[in-house]
């Protein structure tokens, strides 16, 4: 089963995700209210309905007269109403009838009274279906007169749904002029995030440019100071390309240079020594691009954690293979190769090709521009808060010969250009310094530990 790879879904837009939610938020609010407002009116209703019985109980008691008449609504126009309860009585006046308004007496046997109190009845009003009623009986003190009050419970029903539906209905009329507000709200309330998307669209990092800082809105402190690093850091490393591309064009100017003039020499005199020197020069330069692809080569990889390249190292395995690998060159050269590590194993998570590519150089500076009969030194080491490998030699030491390249080689060199490079991308520092005694040279590449 395939999926769609996280890159190529379609991007959402913040403020239709921040309406969904508020609006959904709202719209759970809503709910909880309507069904509040209408489990109360029904409620009240009910209540209301109860009152209205012991009202026309308590005024029957003590306003009705002993024989009493009664008239049909129907025959009293202004008896109607919309909240209009169709409601029947029943009174007694010491054990006789007095009046039966719906003819529900027939109904009532003498064992079927309503006790005092509110109940339920199912009754025949004048003959026809039975139905649901409401009751509410009481008997005067004295006794001699007995009144039961009975209203339609779906009557009652229709009460209590009119009542909710009024309650309710400004709420459903209300929630679309709050979306409405909300969406406004919401747009009005991301502008100033689509302006400072708009300034950071604008914003050229290669050119020095920065974020103003200032902004009305403390949330956006962070962003900007983030994003303001993060320029920084592509200035900082472009600026760091700048001179490195520089360093490269220079050191490639001057065997080139001399490969046009040696070869101009070698045709009007190709000789054996003019032949040597430009044998000589081009391998300087095939040595210098050669370094070159390594650190491209090297540099392929991604960031730590994600990329294979990155895997746990021992160093002193890594720089004991260096030191066998160099050390014909160095007993050709006159040189005297050493390594110093620790008892315990020194592991660290690093990218091997490029940490072999600086110890390389490293060494290779050491044996090229120090006299025979040095000593170069490296030394594996860790402490309690940083571990790391150091390169040393003793060829500044008083009453040396000059090195055989420090005549034309007045800076750092390439070599020591590229592992300024590769300490960064390792997350390392080069360190320069005098070393130990006898040594007088030192560089070092130092990780810290968390």
């Amino acid at each position: 089963m395939s999926s769609t790879p996280p890159d190529t879904l379609p991007a959402r837009l913040l403020r239709h995700y921040l309406l969904v939610w508020t609006l959904g938020a709202l719209l759970v609010v809503w709910l909880i209210l309507v069904a509040l407002a209408w489990t109360t009116a029904f409620h009240e209703a009910r209540k209301f309905s109860d009152g209205q019985l012991v009202a026309i109980a308590r005024l029957w008691l003590t306003a009705a007269p002993s024989s009493a008449s009664s008239a049909k609504p129907s025959d009293v126009p202004e008896l109607r109403h919309e909240f209009l309860q169709e409601v029947a009585l029943l009174a007694w006046d010491n054990g006789r009838l007095v009046i039966d308004t719906h003819g529900l007496a027939a109904g009532l046997g003498a064992a079927s009274l309503p006790a005092q109190g509110f109940t339920t009845l199912d009754l025949q009003a004048d003959g026809g279906a039975s139905r649901t009623w409401r009751a509410y009986a009481v008997q005067a003190e004295s006794g001699a007169r007995r009144v039961i009050v009975l209203m339609d419970m779906q009557q009652r029903h229709e009460l209590g749904k009119d009542i909710a539906e009024h309650v309710a209905q400004p709420a459903v009329l209300v929630l679309p002029l709050v979306a409405l507000l909300l969406w406004s709200a919401v747009r009005r309330g991301l502008r100033p995030l689509d302006r400072l998307s708009s300034d950071v669209a604008e914003l050229d990092g290669l050119a020095g440019q920065r974020l103003d800082t200032r902004h009305r809105f403390r949330e956006f402190s962070s962003t900007v100071s983030a994003i303001n690093h993060l320029a920084d850091s592509l200035q900082a490393r472009a600026r760091r390309e700048r001179e490195f591309a520089s360093d490269v064009a220079h050191e490639l100017r001057t065997p080139l240079t001399a490969l046009t003039l040696q070869a101009g020499a070698a045709q009007h005199d190709p000789s054996p020594e003019r032949l040597a020197q430009l044998e000589a020069t081009a391998l300087r330069a095939g040595h210098i691009l050669a370094q070159l692809l390594d650190l491209a080569r090297a540099q392929r990889g991604g960031p730590q954690g994600e990329d294979p390249a990155w895997k746990p190292v021992a160093l002193g395995e890594l720089v004991a293979n260096l030191i066998a690998s160099h050390a014909p060159a160095g007993f050709q050269s006159g040189h005297e190769l050493s390594l110093d590590q620790p008892d315990e194993v020194v592991m660290l998570r690093t990218q091997p090709l490029l940490l072999e590519l600086a110890l390389r150089n490293l060494i290779e500076n050491a044996l090229g521009h120090t006299p025979a009969g040095t000593q170069v030194g490296v030394q594996v080491w860790r402490t309690a808060h940083a571990l790391g490998v150091s390169v040393s030699d003793d060829g500044q030491r008083p009453g040396a010969p000059p090195g055989p390249a420090e005549a034309d080689n007045k800076g750092l060199g390439l070599g020591l250009r590229l592992v300024v490079r590769i300490a960064e991308e390792l997350g390392a520092t080069l360190e320069r310094d005098i070393g130990e005694m006898p040594m007088t040279t030192r560089f070092t590449l130092r990780w810290a530990l968390a």
